[in-house]
């Protein structure tokens, strides 16, 4: 099951006073700040913990007036040192907005007349480390030092959380760790058109927790304190366990470290060689959209997955788990049939 919500943030840029630039091209009113009004874990940018933006902007002839040039909120307000100022003649300047800061995406951004691209980048391949990455772009001139220039910044990546819940009371489930199996893990965004260009480059992503969550009936969220996953938009190819079980592929799946148990405490998965967890997988093909975010439940009521299509072959021989093959198999039944009465004689007492 998903759920898809789009998030998106405006920003409003807008003046505060100065002192006067003798330049002729250099208006001598206010300097051009930015106000920030973002709605929208990964951690995900807020309102309340946005304290920096990075803004390009380019004039009128095409050439940068300032590049890459820090905002920093101050009050209510994101203001640069050195202070930049609008352009005398009323001319208009191009914003590209971006957070947070190429150096904490790992990525190259380029910014001018020909090229406005974040290159090379891939998201951090523990969940807890991962970025969201918000942009905006506006035109603005001197007549906006009043009004101010609307920002309409929006999420670049998708958001992915992971819940779990197990309405069989015969079984006892215990997770540690979730896993994002084989996505793209690599692209280059483009500001302008606000799409990405991804490479053939795949990847796990991973978050665990020291203290096991033990699934319940009702659905809880397997994601570390880290926060959500924050990956690539991009249409997944799921893996296929009927024709490809180990994955040669590398089809996309999800996957859960898990330790199962029957309620009487008979261990089910993995087997003791093994260790106490192990990882239980489901395949995905979902279209991962930008700036929507998506909750998976993986329900164990009724069904454990497959084995970790990336586990070795078993070295052990009493190790019945291989690669891609159902975990449980079908539900216990039974044919019952009561056999009629057979008469054993009378039986004479004397008392």
């Amino acid at each position: 099951m998903k759920q898809k919500l789009l998030l998106m943030a405006v920003a409003s840029l807008s003046m505060a006073s100065c002192s006067q630039d003798e330049s002729t091209d250099i208006n001598k009113g206010n300097a051009i700040d930015f106000r920030a009004a973002l709605g929208t874990r990964a951690v995900e940018t807020t309102t309340a913990n946005l304290d920096k933006i990075v803004v390009t902007a380019i004039d009128k002839n095409d050439a940068n007036y300032f590049t890459d040039a820090e905002f920093t909120k101050n009050d209510a307000f994101f203001t640069s040192t050195p202070a930049y100022y609008w352009p005398g003649d009323g001319s208009n300047l191009s914003f590209f907005a971006y957070s947070p800061s190429a150096a904490d995406l790992v990525a190259t951004v380029t910014i001018n007349s020909t090229t406005k691209t974040l290159a090379d980048f891939s998201p951090a391949a523990a969940i807890a480390d991962q970025k969201d990455f918000v942009t905006a772009t506006a035109t603005g001139s001197k007549a906006n030092e009043t009004t101010g220039v609307a920002l309409l910044f929006k999420h670049q990546l998708s958001q992915i959380e992971i819940k779990a819940r197990n309405g069989n009371e015969g079984y006892v489930y215990k997770v540690t760790g979730v896993r994002i199996g084989q996505p793209v893990s690599k692209g280059a965004f483009d500001f302008g058109s606000s799409a990405w260009t991804l490479t053939q480059d795949k990847t796990n992503y991973l978050a665990e927790h020291d203290a096991p969550i033990t699934l319940g009936a009702d659905a809880q969220s397997l994601m570390s304190d880290g926060g959500n996953a924050m990956l690539l938009p991009q249409q997944l190819v799921a893996w296929t366990p009927d024709t490809d079980m180990p994955n040669a592929n590398k089809g996309a799946y999800l996957a859960v470290k898990v330790n199962i148990t029957t309620k009487a405490g008979a261990r089910v998965y993995p087997v003791e060689s093994v260790g106490e967890y192990d990882w239980a997988a489901v395949a995905i093909n979902t279209n991962w959209e930008a700036g929507k975010k998506y909750v998976y439940t993986l329900d164990f009521s009724e069904g454990a997955g497959k084995v970790d299509p990336e586990k070795p072959d078993p070295a052990d021989p009493n190790d019945p788990f291989n690669p891609g093959e159902d975990i449980l198999g079908s539900p216990i039944k039974f044919t019952v049939e009561v056999s009629e009465w057979e008469d054993a004689g009378a039986q004479d007492i004397t008392m």
